[in-house]
């Protein structure tokens, strides 16, 4: 017979706004202990296995729709409510495994791949504009400019628009960072800007089509079913959100953590072909999205343990990609290991990150190249990092200097 998950005897755990080290330590105390551990707002899986499990599980529902709510937000804050339950990246069943079946081919490793050579482009003008000078602050300079760019080039927007869409991705993101309330109006002008704008782009695509990918979704069809012009503004929507925040912090990370280790990062400038692996390791080691939430959408019945209807469980990804289980020596930052476990940063199971094979290309094709044209990189003075409780997280500021 299942136990209650209210009655077991669990670790506790409060890792909200915790420094990062810090929070790894306690998550590590925690998983000596038990799978879970008790949190706050409900429980936290601390292990790569269950994790994998628990996301894999389409019972566990994403906790996305539950933030405004969590944040005490009203029923007079309707529209935005609506907005949030109608993104792919809160929505569930049958709806959702619709709308993923009918965009994943256009989300393959080969999309990515066409878009290479424009990443290569746009890093080398952003490195070129700084390399001589021998210092830059990295975040503003390299990696906030950087993803922008390419999202614009996916979707087909012109370039003359690129600042627009890198505004907009800055504050519809607001909601991971745990003050809904005060930046809601922020939040919903530029949803509402960034609306407008891109139905009359698929209005205009639907009349001219072009080589991206707004007119790739206008173009789908599967016995019948199309996308409706709200779930393409959707899409859009949830691929700048998903596609800029993700990567120019995880670039950032990349770059602090690359810091702490001058020797793998001369071994990047010299060795390009580890970069794939090295894209893997840091993610694992050092990821920009820490943990993901979930909440039981029914009684659920897992490794013997009854999670009630509307449990709230979040997976510590930041933890899973620890664990000395699956991952030999984990708190060593290798970018040469071939590890045979893959990262988790990007997720698992129905809401594994759509644009996953977008954001390696990107991290594949800036890496290599800062590493070759910052020889010695090093940082000045400290790291300046975001407050811990943000959802997408990394570095604020990245004062640097090389040879």
């Amino acid at each position: 017979m299942a136990i209650s998950v209210n009655d077991l005897e669990l670790p506790g755990l409060d890792v909200v706004g915790v420094e990062r080290a810090v929070a790894l330590t306690e998550v590590a105390n925690a998983r000596r202990r038990h799978w879970l551990a008790r949190t706050p707002l409900g429980y936290m899986v601390t292990t790569y296995e269950d994790a994998v499990s628990v996301l894999r599980d389409r019972r566990f529902h994403s906790a996305l729709s539950l933030l405004p709510d969590m944040a005490g937000l009203t029923n007079g804050d309707d529209d935005f409510l609506s907005r949030r339950r109608r993104s792919i990246l809160s929505m569930e069943g049958d709806e959702h495994a619709r709308l993923r079946r009918l965009v994943a081919p256009a989300f393959t490793p080969a999309s990515a791949e066409r878009l290479r050579p424009f990443m290569a482009e746009v890093m080398t003008g952003l490195v070129s504009a700084v390399a001589d000078r021998g210092s830059a602050e990295l975040v503003s300079e390299i990696c906030e400019p950087y993803p922008v760019p390419v999202i614009c080039e996916l979707l087909g927007a012109p370039k003359e628009d690129w600042r627009l869409f890198s505004d907009w991705a800055t504050d519809i993101f607001r909601i991971f960072n745990q003050n809904i309330v005060g930046d809601l109006p922020l939040i919903m002008k530029a949803t509402a800007e960034l609306d407008e704008y891109v139905r009359a782009m698929v209005e205009r695509r639907r009349r001219q089509p072009a080589d991206d990918l707004l007119s790739d979704l206008i173009a789908i069809e599967e016995a019948g079913d199309r996308l409706s012009t709200d779930e393409l503004v959707m899409l859009a929507e949830a691929v700048l959100m998903a596609g800029t925040d993700t990567t120019r912090n995880q670039l950032a990370c990349a770059l602090a953590l690359l810091t702490e280790h001058p020797d793998q990062w001369a071994r990047l400038g010299e060795e390009p072909g580890l970069v794939a692996r090295a894209v893997e390791e840091t993610m694992r080691f050092l990821g920009a999205v820490r943990a993901t939430g979930r909440m039981a959408s029914e009684d659920i019945e897992y490794r013997g343990v009854l999670f009630p209807t509307g449990t709230i469980v979040a997976v510590s990804l930041a933890g899973a990609n620890r664990d000395p289980s699956v991952f030999e020596a984990p708190d060593t930052y290798d970018i040469g290991a071939e590890r045979a476990t893959q990262q988790l940063t990007f997720g698992s199971g129905i809401h594994h990150c759509l644009g996953a094979a977008l954001a390696r290309a990107e991290l594949q094709e800036a890496l290599p190249l800062l590493a070759q044209r910052l020889p010695r990189l090093r940082i000045e003075g400290s790291v300046e990092w975001k407050p811990a409780t943000f959802g997408i997280w990394g570095p604020a500021r990245l004062p640097a200097r090389w040879e």
